[in-house]
């Protein structure tokens, strides 16, 4: 009896036991499935979900005409998941007969692609591994991509990324600039990176054990956004021409650097602006860092008789001169200068008599700084500072120099006077060109452009040019300065190898001694520079260029490029010829 009643209680607890199992097991059933289930879904959805970067397009940069001077073309990433990497080799089943590949083997074959050594890339892989993702190598050509997808090595995967490409090279790598690891480092890209700029988007899908993704398995996107359009007022065509006459002739006359400017009268776009050197933006390596802005915006230089142009249009407009008035030019000149300063032409001579036209013709010194006592030095500041020097241009371009300008209060009785034929103040080629652009559009100075405005990807507009035209001078004094610069090319000394026939060109030459660097005086060294206007009759371009230090005296050195550039300017945009011969300017008396 006592046997039958220990079975049923050992039975009994059994059940019971049995019973609390399956209520504790029921309990937590209930619990995952019912309870927990959303949460518990969300998370199993998350620990196979790895997302994915759509890349959104960086804009392209185009010249005047539509023509890519920057663009983005397809570059891949090559992946790796370290956990799901075989460590100790794979059997490639694909190969006949099946071979086995170690480890070493197949970072070998990769690395000779992606010109990576298999301790690198090992040290890639082992840096966490029990990851998913990690870079083996960025921005690979697809023919390397293509290459490594072939391997078929398990845990080794890919993903497009743009990169950015130049197909001009060097042809206006000056203002284009360059992209670095850090994003935008110079010129337009820096400029126009908000307009330039895409955003990125996301593609998340469901992945397998061994990382790959599952089939049909996408759980959301986010679009990316493109970048939009820079477009330039530049000609890549004659950016590339200018670029290849000043290169050629500072090599010739041993200037370490030059620039060369053409720019539109009527709009102040500037259709060139080439520096020696330039930068080519797929070879950075290959070009000193001095070099990687534009020398146009961002060097000043003093630019020597250049500014006489400027010096005679301002006195015209104030009324304190004409074309004709008349001067007596001494051999030196030492008027109300302190006692040891006085003042030379760069040529011996006796006493010469000139009208102001023939102070420019034959570029003298003394002459136009006996002209422009006839004016207070505060009013020649202040027109100065209306034709733009000492301030930059409205192209606000990365680097640019505004240049030197001091206060008419600073100018002492001989920086007075030279301050009218360019030394004592300094400017930048694009400040010069714009000088001459104001000359030659009867006064009115146009602000200098480069871009013409950004197209975004939704097709708005924005980043168009805001300045506004400023008038400098009247008309009349405008005009008969173009009139008077005309005699440099008829008459002046070096006018033969600026006159292009057929076309009437007015010019003004600059030969600017360089100043020493511990202020003592100047140096042996010249900046050489002419700068012209056609056709003169009716302007419709300036030309602009300039030879850093040489020891090469005269502006003959920098007049084969201006001839260049100027015939290659009327001849790209079909100018007529002129029909009328220059009119006479009495230059002496």
């Amino acid at each position: 009896m006592k046997k039958t009643r220990s079975a049923a209680l050992r039975l009994t607890l059994t059940m019971v036991a049995i019973f609390a199992i399956v209520v504790v097991f029921t309990g937590r059933l209930v619990d995952l499935q019912v309870v927990q289930s959303a949460d518990l879904t969300k998370k199993a959805v998350q620990s196979r979900e790895a997302k994915v970067i759509t890349y959104g397009t960086r804009g392209a940069i185009v010249d005047t005409n539509g023509d890519v001077l920057a663009d983005s073309v397809d570059r891949f990433n090559i992946t790796v998941s370290p956990r799901n990497f075989p460590e100790k080799g794979y059997d490639a089943k694909f190969n006949d007969p099946t071979t086995h590949v170690s480890a070493d083997e197949a970072l070998g074959k990769i690395g000779k692609l992606t010109g990576q050594t298999v301790a690198e890339l090992q040290a890639i892989i082992r840096k966490d591994p029990k990851s998913d993702f990690a870079y083996l190598s960025k921005s690979v050509t697809l023919a390397v991509f293509t290459a490594v997808v072939k391997l078929k090595i398990p845990g080794i995967y890919s993903q497009p990324q743009p990169a950015r490409s130049y197909p001009n090279g060097a042809v206006a790598g000056n203002l284009v600039g360059f992209m670095g690891t850090d994003g935008a480092q110079a010129g337009i890209e820096l400029m126009e990176n908000s307009c330039l700029s895409s955003k990125n988007g996301t593609s998340t899908y469901e992945k397998a054990e061994d990382g790959t993704r599952i089939p049909g398995s996408t759980v959301k996107q986010t679009a990316p956004v493109d970048g939009g359009t820079v477009k330039l007022t530049i000609d890549r065509d004659l950016n590339w021409y200018v670029q290849n006459a000043i290169a050629a002739q500072a090599k010739k006359i041993g200037s370490p650097w030059a620039t060369g400017i053409v720019e539109r009268v009527s709009d102040g776009h500037l259709l060139a602006v080439a520096d020696y050197p330039t930068v080519d933006p797929n070879n950075l390596n290959a070009t000193p860092q001095r070099a990687f802005g534009s020398l146009a915006f961002s060097t000043p230089y003093e630019p020597g008789s250049t500014f006489k142009a400027m010096s005679a249009a301002s006195l015209l407009d104030a009324g304190a001169i004409t074309p004709t008035t008349q001067i007596t030019v001494p051999s030196v000149y030492t008027n109300g200068l302190p006692r040891g300063s006085y003042i030379k032409d760069s040529f011996s001579h006796g006493t010469l008599h000139y009208t102001t036209a023939g102070v420019l013709e034959n570029s003298s010194n003394i002459g136009i700084s006996i002209l422009s006592q006839s004016l207070n030095k505060q009013a020649r500041h202040d027109y100065m500072a209306k034709f733009g020097v000492g301030s930059k241009t409205a192209v606000g371009f990365n680097g640019e120099s505004a240049g030197i300008l001091h206060p008419a209060n600073q100018w002492d009785s001989v920086t007075s006077r030279t301050v009218e034929f360019g030394q004592g103040v300094s400017a930048t080629s694009a400040q010069v060109a714009q000088i001459f652009e104001t000359i030659a559009n009867h006064g009115v100075r146009e602000p200098s452009t480069l871009v013409e405005g950004c197209t975004h990807a939704n097709g708005t507009v924005t980043d168009q040019p805001t300045a506004k035209p400023v008038r400098v001078v009247s008309q009349k004094s405008a005009d008969e300065t173009v009139k008077m610069l005309e005699t440099v090319v008829t008459g002046g000394p070096i006018g033969s190898l600026l006159q292009i026939p057929g076309y009437r060109i007015a010019a003004k030459t600059g030969t600017a001694q360089v100043a020493s660097t511990n202020g003592t005086g100047y140096t042996n060294k010249y900046i050489l520079s002419v700068a012209g206007i056609a056709p003169a009759e009716d302007p419709e371009y300036v030309v602009l260029v300039t030879f850093g230090p040489t020891t090469l005296g005269t502006s003959a050195g920098a007049a084969p490029a201006f001839k260049n550039v100027m015939t290659e300017v009327l001849k790209k945009y079909r100018v007529e010829p002129s029909t009328q011969p220059a009119p006479y300017v009495k230059t002496t008396w």
